[in-house]
Parts: C-alpha cells; structure tokens; sequence
C-alpha cells in the first residue's frame, strides 16, 4: 500500500524538473478535500502544472507509482467530480491563457484554465461570445465546463458545451497528445488502422457502436433524446448518431465523448470553441409572480409558447434565504408579496417595442389561465440584479440555520418540460412519504430543476435518506425516461445509479471504454463507472456530535462557530477575479491560490474544529497558515452568498492561538498603536524623527518586522484636544450630533477631524464630542478580543444613553464606527448586546448622516462652491461590507459642478497592519496593482483623488505618489470655497 510519506518523496524526486508547484503538506490536501458537494476525501497531494510538460510528468508518475491525477478548475463540482485521494491537479493557477481568436471563422483557442466571463469579455469587442453560461461563470473555467458539459440559463437557446466544442487537445494515458475533431467517414478509417492508443480508441468505438445489438440497447435505455440536457455517462448515444454509424449524421467527434467525461478518459490541454453572435442588445426579464410550484410547473409550459430565451425558477425557499444576505436583499426590489415561485421570462430583440407585444401576449395568456398576480417587467442595468439573485441561489442555501440544509443529491433530474408536472407531483409523493420537504430553482425551461430536499447529513437517519431519495428519484427518472443528470455530472454522486439508469449493458460499455482509455486508471477514477457508493466519503462524519466551543464573540445566530465556517458549501464565489469586479478575495485575486480563498479559510477551520482531539482545537499552525493571507476586508460577509464572515472567523481564532502560543511582539505594537500614539503625541517632532528618519526608521522596521519599503504614518502636530477645548459648540439649528473621534483621526489625521467639525458647523448642526474611548479596531484586527471587549463596553456604556435618532453618532474613519454597527453587537459583554444593537443603526459615516440631511432637503446644494472639480473615490472595504459607498458619492456630488466617478477598485491592499507587515508587503501592493494604482496613474493631475480610510489613502501614497483625500476633506473646501 502507498503510504503519503512515500508519495511525498516520489514527488520531491519530480520536483527538480517540475516547473510547477507542489504540495504534499497537511493545509493543501486539507483544503483540496472537498468541492462544492457534499463530499470529503484528503487527496495524497496539490500539484499546479506549468504547462504540458509538465503533464506529461505527472502521467508517467502516476502510471509507474499507481496513483490517481484528479484534474480540478475551479473546484465548484456539485458531484464531488475533484474529490479523490490521488493527486489533485490545479489548472487555473498557470493553465489559464487564451492562446488564438478567429472572429472571422467564429472559434477560440484556450487553455483549460480559463475563465468563462473573462473570456467574454475579451471576446465581446469581436461582437461574438462562448454561449453556454453557468451559475458560476464569474469563476467556473472552461476545462471544468468541458468536463462536467456545463449549460447554463440559455441552454433553451445554446445547448451545452458539448455543442460548442469543436476541437480538443490532449494527454493520453500512455502521455501520447492527440487533437480530437471532426473526421469524415473516410478519416475516422484511417484514423483505426494506427497502432498507437490513438488508433485503438477509435478501433474500439467503431466495434462498440457498430454492433446492431449494442445499437439497439443504446438506443433504448439511454434517456430520451428530446431531453436536451442529458449528462447521465458517457455519450455514446450521441456518438451513434454520428457517421459512419448512423447515415446522414454529424461527423464524428471524439470530444462528445469528453464532454461530460468528467477528466476520466484523459488530460485536456487545449479546447477550441465555437462562438455565436452576442444576443440582440435589448432583454427584458418577466418575473411571474405564483402561488405554488405547481402553478409555476404549468405556467412554464405557456412562457415557451411565446419563444422567451430562458425560463428559470426560483421558489419560496430561495426568495426567503436572499432576505438574509445583505448584497441579495438589495436585488429583491422587483419581489411582491410573499410569492411561493417566480419564473423569470426572459426576451431578447432589438428594441423594446419588438419585445412588448410577446410580453403582453404573455401576460394575457397566463391571467387567463389564472397563473400569476404580479408580473413586473424589469429592464436595462435591473436586469443584472435579477440575474444575481437566481445565481446566489446555491449559495444562499447555506444560510438556513442549523444542521439540516438543501443538499446536493436529485438537483440535476431532467425530463421532458411538458412531463414535468406530473414528474414532480410523484417526487412531491416521494419526499412527503419521507416527511421532508424541498428547494426548486434554476432551469424549467429545458424540464430541469435543481431540487434539493433538506437533509441533516450528521444524522445517521438521515445519511440512510439520502439514498434512499436518490435510488427512488432514479428510478422515478428512469420511469419518465429522463437524465439523472441534466449538466451537474455523475461525479460520486450519481455514478453508483448509471446502470439503473442506462441498462447493465450500456454500463459494461461504459467500462469497456474507461479501461481501453485509462488501463492503469490514472484518470480521476471512482467518478462515472465503479463508482463509491454514494453515501460514503461524506463531508461530515455521520453520528459525530458539533463541538461547543466557547468564543469571545457571539456566535448565536449561526448556533456556535463550528456551524458559522460550516456555512460554506464550497461554491467559490470567493474566487472572482479583478476583471470580473467585487472585492471579494483580495488575496486570491492577487495570487489566483485556493489557499488564499474564503472557502480554504473556511474549510481549514472546519477541518480543525470538527476533527482536532486538541483541547483547544484552534491551536494548530495548519489554520494559521492559511488564515495568514486573509486581508480581513470584511467582503466576505456580504459578497459570499453564504455570509462567511472569515474576517470574524480569523479574529476569533487568533485570540485562541495566540492563548496558547503567546502573542507576538509585532501584534502588540500594532494593537496598542493608539496608546503608542497617544504617547508620541507630547513630543510628536520627536517620534516623528525616529520614525521618519531613514537610518532609525530601517532599524525599527528590521526588529518589528515592518515592511523597509513601507512609510509609517506621522503623529501630526496639531492637537486634536487642544482644538476641542477651543471649540465652542452653537445651539442647535439644524439639529445635534454626537462625533467620535477615532484613534486615527485623534492623531494621524487630526485635520480631518477638524474639518469635520467646521463643516458640521457651517451647515448649521451642534457638534458634541462625548466622552468616548478608541474604537478597538486594532485588537479587533489583531484577534486580541478580550481587551476589544473592554473597549466596546467601555463605548456602549458611555454612548448608549445619549446617541439615537435624533442625535446619532457620527464617524470618520470607516473601519472604526462601523465597530459599533458590525462587531460590537457580538462581541461585547452579554448583558450590553441589547444596547449595543439599539445604538448601531444610529452610527452613522459622516457621508451617510449628510446624505440623509440633503435627501431631506436640510442642507441646499447653494451653500457650495459652483467650480468644476473631477473626483475620483476608493471606497473602504469595510465600508463596501457592512455599509456602502452610495452615500459617499451622493455627498460628493453635492456641489452642483462636482464630477464623481467611483474606482471600480476592490480592497486597496493595506487592509490596516496587512500592508505595513513585511511578508505581506508584496502581496499588498499586487492587490493595489490590480485596479486602484492604474486607475489613479491615468487620472490628470488636477483630479482629486479621494479615499476615506486612512490605510487607503497611505496605499495610494505609496503605491502611486498621489496624495489623497478624505471625502470630508473635499467636502470642506467645496462649503468653504463658497463663502
């Protein structure tokens, strides 16, 4: 038996003409053990391959050690296609470059890393694109889409992968590389008379297909052929109807076949594409608001009738979870009622006027079946958010509290869409026999639902229901002679049900071809044919009770910490990139590494809480590793569909690790750096020289392990609490506010403050500084919550009794009052979480409370200056998060000739003490390098750049040498100006 230390020395001996990466470490086999399935098996390493050579590598490695390459994109197979416990191999890292477009013959050249929008996008000025499109494209690559035969919202128009591949360059088992396309009859024969494996394969599927007994069987046992998404083994029923065995038909193609393969049969290197037009330039979306799933089932039947491009569902359960997630809340605007599903319609023309007569056709048929009480139609940039929240739909599923979750096991049924009905009213049956209940959404157009009955998969009983619902869904499936599977793949999931599903006969077939193709079963083996069961290698071990952990923060909502990294299902939204836009994975987006992902943050700590026989589970380096490169921008609270705060997460786990390891001397600078700053306030020329000088500045930089090529913020010399007993306040005209006064503002951007306080003012508003202490942002970002819990009572019982609103709370730096909205509510003490909820709506960005006051007319847009300015802003990650930048765009553009114009940027990289930390230095300035640098580099000269937080406008010095900001600042001159 091979064990992992002797893998790990077969890899180092690799390793000196691997021009890739390799892993065999315990973090990256931990976080590459799971998918977005619900299934778990730590792989013997992590490889990332350069380039084909060093495929080839890794292929006479496995054939002459015995052991599995498991090819992995993404990594958002609902299957468990990536889970093995061979080697894992990651293609997006390095495998990601377009290499040739032919707009003039349609076609594109890629490799299997790349992404589909980033592909659609570079592709959009030729006025073509890829057509097939996933609930994930922002991430899923082609090479995964290949594998799993992706299709997406459009397949009613588009088909699937499958139908869009035309070539395929790949890595035999024997290493041999083949190009796999079109071959007329006569090429297909020459092709048989080759003596390589080439030559064999098609030998062999010529002896397959041209038998008239497996024809007949092939023809009758694989699933209907009008269901147009059907996914269920390899398809030989496509390659039949091919010449040379069918007359008449297509030429033959070997990439039907890898379609759908699921990286069984062999390595793909390259994958040419076929491209359509880009769609008309105007959609309109009708979302039919229903009553049921079965009025929703009937209705979908009329929608076809009228040619829409995509009919998709969403049900109750779906609508109800969005609520929970603040960035999907914001795309229910066009939701009425309390719907029990809504079908989106969607129509495609080249004008509204073309499109109406369908959509009123439309509404008339369905009213006078009696189907839908509300049917708003949304159009131009609404449409994206509709189109966001039916995609959050898998993600958001995580978020129903407790341990019972819609799981992934019939979500890919498809039969044809007019047996849907009566398919469903039997599965409805099923699941009450059974006493569960169900989620639906996503493609009723093509007679697909990803149906998801919710399943507790802790639960002996209820891992015993999970197959049991499979076995009877297949059968029922097999009854309306539909697909298992209509685009997810068998993986680990559906493999065990192919002989059911397609025959015994068909299944030896299938079989035949993975030993013809793969002898020594190097490829990703247990996935299609001989296949797990599928109730085994599960995610959670069945009977084995949640660990109670006791935290500093309050974990209530989520039943305990372990359930809050178990809101990640591992769907990846974290792995967006820069060109698709967001903030979330700063880290990632820099490194393009799933060991700098929310869901490896997640995974690692579930990993160590559930299974680690520690008594304090957190103290393991495995969980530091991988937690080191996270930014805490906080994104992921709101752009995860899942809300995985790994920003909490980490803060939490510091605490504990640092209770059993010490804390480090360098946390402890950065976490009293107020106190310290406080200290060099009373000779601030002279901490200013030992900190700015160069020979002393490099001394302390090289014992604190600060960054060398990092300034370090002054402590300015004006006198904040000098100014504020100069300070008188007016009576009240307008109304009073109460002003907190963070540590930053206190002493490295006190004239910030000041400005702040002056505009106030001028504008008519009382200003009161209460008593207050810091904001505790540092120990917060420093894990050390105990002395943050200090603080935030020390707050909350200062301020609770005077901020409300009417008088509410006002801040200047983002990351400091969003504390009081964020994380003092779970974090301070027990008995003042209630008041601390009571104050946090009343916190208020100085933005926000501005914008507020002009919305409500108390502040004209005459008392400002009339001159043209061009502003640029970065908004605050946290702000992003836990607020928005709205409101500071809104002030901003206050003055009646202000241009505003906000950086499509995501985190500028500093994330606080992350940028000033020097092995995370280089890292910081990539995140800056992906947007927020070029964009302020092509802005001219007299732009004013504009950042709110104080680390974002110290990134932007360092990284660009333009100097920015506050908004408050910008605002100030603009009153002033105008007087």
């Amino acid at each position: 038996m091979i064990t992992l230390s002797d893998t790990s020395k077969q890899l180092e001996e690799l390793r000196s003409n691997f021009k890739g990466d390799i892993f065999t470490d315990t973090a990256m086999r931990l976080i590459h053990a799971t998918d977005a399935s619900a299934y778990r098996e730590i792989p013997a390493a992590v490889v990332r391959p350069k380039d084909e050579e060093d495929l080839l590598q890794l292929i006479h490695y496995a054939n002459t050690h015995h052991i599995s390459l498991i090819p992995r994109a993404a990594g958002t197979s609902l299957a468990g296609q990536v889970v093995g416990n061979g080697v894992v191999v990651d293609i997006g890292k390095y495998m990601n470059q377009i290499l040739e477009i032919n707009p003039e013959e349609r076609w594109v050249r890629v490799q299997p890393g790349v992404i589909l929008d980033e592909l659609n996008k570079i592709l959009k000025p030729t006025g073509l694109f890829f057509a097939p499109e996933t609930s994930t494209s922002n991430r899923c690559m082609i090479g995964g889409m290949v594998g799993n035969n992706s299709c997406g919202a459009h397949s009613l128009l588009y088909g699937s992968t499958r139908d869009h591949t035309l070539e395929i360059v790949a890595l035999l088992s024997d290493g041999s590389k083949v190009i796999f396309k079109n071959l007329t009859p006569e090429e297909f024969d020459k092709k048989r008379k080759s003596h390589r494996l080439e030559g064999q394969l098609y030998e062999h599927i010529h002896q397959i297909l041209s038998d008239p007994e497996n024809q007949k069987t092939i023809r009758n046992d694989y699933p209907d052929p009008e269901v147009k998404r059907r996914n269920t083994g390899y398809a030989l029923d496509l390659l039949l109807e091919c010449e040379p065995f069918t007359s008449g038909g297509p030429d033959f193609n070997f990439c039907r076949l890898l379609a759908g393969s699921e990286g069984t049969l062999a390595f793909i290197t390259e994958i040419k594409l076929n491209l359509v037009p880009l769609p008309p330039p105007v959609k309109v979306l009708v979302c039919i608001h229903l009553e049921t799933i079965r009025q929703a089932l009937e209705a979908n039947l009329i929608a076809l009738r009228h040619y829409p491009s995509s009919v998709e569902l969403m049900d109750k359960t779906v609508l109800d979870l969005t609520k929970q997630n603040r960035d999907q809340e914001r795309n229910r605007f066009f939701v009425e009622g309390d719907p029990g599903a809504i079908l989106i319609v969607e129509f495609e023309g080249n004008s509204i006027k073309e499109i109406s007569p369908r959509i009123e056709a439309l509404e008339h048929e369905m009213r006078s079946a009696g189907f839908g009480y509300a049917f708003p139609v949304i159009t131009g940039n609404d449409i994206n958010k509709v189109w966001a929240l039916r995609k959050a739909g898998l993600g958001v599923l995580s978020n129903m509290p407790g341990d019972a979750k819609p799981v992934p096991v019939i979500e890919d049924t498809a039969v044809k869409p007019e047996l849907l009905p009566d398919y469903i009213e039997e599965f409805d049956a099923l699941l009450q026999k059974h006493g569960l209940s169900c989620v639906y959404y996503a493609h009723i157009a093509t007679g697909e639902l990803h149906l998801r009955p919710v399943l507790n998969l802790k639960d002996p009983m209820h891992v015993k229901l999970f197959r049991e619902i499979a076995l009877e869904t297949a059968k029922l499936v097999k009854k309306y002679r539909g697909s298992l599977s209509g685009e997810h793949g068998d993986g680990r999931l559906r493999g065990e049900f192919i002989p059911l599903m397609l025959g015994e006969k068909n299944y030896q077939l299938l079989k035949e071809i993975k030993k013809k193709w793969d002898p020594n079963g190097i490829f990703n083996p247990g996935k299609i044919t001989d296949t797990p069961r599928m109730d085994t290698f599960l995610r959670y071990d069945p009977g084995q009770k949640v660990r109670e952990i006791d935290t500093l923060f309050d974990f209530s909502k989520d039943l305990g910490i372990v359930r809050a990294a178990e809101r990640c299902n591992g769907s990846g939204d974290c792995r967006k990139t820069e060109k698709i836009g967001g903030t979330m994975c700063p880290s990632y987006m820099a490194t393009r590494d799933e060991n700098a992902t929310t869901r490896a943050r997640a995974n690692i700590l579930r990993e160590f809480l559930t299974r680690s026989q520690r008594q304090n589970p957190f103290n393991h380096p495995e969980i530091y590793q991988i937690m080191d490169l996270c930014l805490s921008c906080k994104a992921c609270k709101s752009e995860c569909p899942s809300n995985v705060d790994v920003a909490k997460l980490k803060a939490e786990f510091l605490q504990h690790y640092y209770d059993a390891n010490g804390v480090p001397f360098r946390s402890l600078l950065i976490a009293y750096f107020p106190q310290l700053n406080k200290f060099g306030s009373y000779l601030p020329f002279l901490a200013n020289f030992i900190l700015q000088n160069n020979f002393l500045s490099r001394i302390f930089k090289k014992a604190t392990r600060f960054a060398p090529n990092r300034s370090i913020p002054k402590i300015r010399k004006e006198n904040f609490a000098k100014y504020i007993q100069r300070y008188t306040p007016k009576g009240p005209v307008k109304g009073k506010v109460f002003l907190f006064i963070d540590e930053f503002t206190r002493f490295n951007d006190t004239l910030i403050g000041i400005r702040a306080i002056q505009a106030l003012s001028l504008l008519g508003y009382q200003v009161v500084i209460p008593r207050q202490t810091y904001s505790g942002r540092t120990f917060i970002s420093k894990g050390l919550l105990r002395k943050a819990r200090h603080i935030a009572d020390k707050n909350v019982e200062l301020l609770s009794n005077i901020v409300n609103e009417q008088s509410p709370l006002i801040g200047i730096e983002p990351s400091a009052i969003l504390t009081f909205r964020d994380e003092y509510p779970e974090l301070c003490s027990p008995s003042l979480r209630d008041l601390a909820r009571k104050m946090a709506p009343h916190t208020l960005l100085f933005e926000e409370f501005i914008s507020r006051e002009f919305e409500k007319g108390n502040i004209s847009p005459n008392l400002f200056t009339t001159e043209k300015r061009e502003i640029y802003l970065h908004g605050h990650c946290q702000q992003k998060a836990v607020a928005s930048t709205k409101p500071t765009v809104s002030m901003l553009s206050i003055p009646q000739n202000y241009s505003v114009v906000e950086i499509p940027s995501g985190c500028c990289g500093m994330a606080g003490s992350f940028g000033y930390e020097k092995e995370h230095y280089e890292i910081s300035m990539k995140v800056g390098e992906l947007v927020l640098f070029p964009a302020v580099r092509a802005t001219s000269s007299d732009a004013i750049i504009a950042a709110p937080g104080t680390s974002c406008r110290h990134q932007i010095k360092d990284g660009t040498g333009r100097e920015a900001q506050h908004p408050i600042e910008v605002f100030y001159e603009a009153l002033n100006n105008s007087r």
